[in-house]
């Protein structure tokens, strides 16, 4: 199975396991899917992940290695900028969002990439 397909697929993919993240996190926390919701807790975290991937060009030149790096780069960065957004100021706790959504984000991640690979 290819964990790089095609640049449009692949981010298209990483998108999709985002979104499904928040959508995740928002049902088992809050009960229910809004559009605030969603532009709280995963726009914040798509745009960290499309700037580091396209400052590591994930995209154009795929490996592990900038995969992994926009991973943690991009997700780190997309918990920051919503922490600051949002006036979150309880450091354990943004540490603690901070650790499942650099766990749970790879996992959504890597099964989308999988996914798209053997449906191909």
């Amino acid at each position: 199975m290819r964990l790089f397909p095609r640049p449009r697929l692949a981010a298209a993919c990483d998108a999709t396991a985002l979104v499904v993240f928040a959508v995740v996190g928002l049902l088992s926390h809050r009960g229910g899917v809004s559009g605030s919701g969603l532009a709280r807790d995963a726009l914040p975290l798509l745009a960290g992940w499309f700037a580091a991937a396209l400052l590591l060009r994930l995209y154009t030149r795929p490996s592990v290695a900038r995969l992994a790096g926009t991973w943690l780069a991009g997700v780190t960065a997309g918990v920051v900028v919503r922490a600051l957004v949002l006036r979150h100021t309880a450091v354990g706790k943004e540490a603690a969002f901070l650790a499942v959504s650099l766990a749970f984000g790879l996992v959504f991640v890597l099964a989308a990439r999988l996914l798209a690979a053997r449906a191909r």
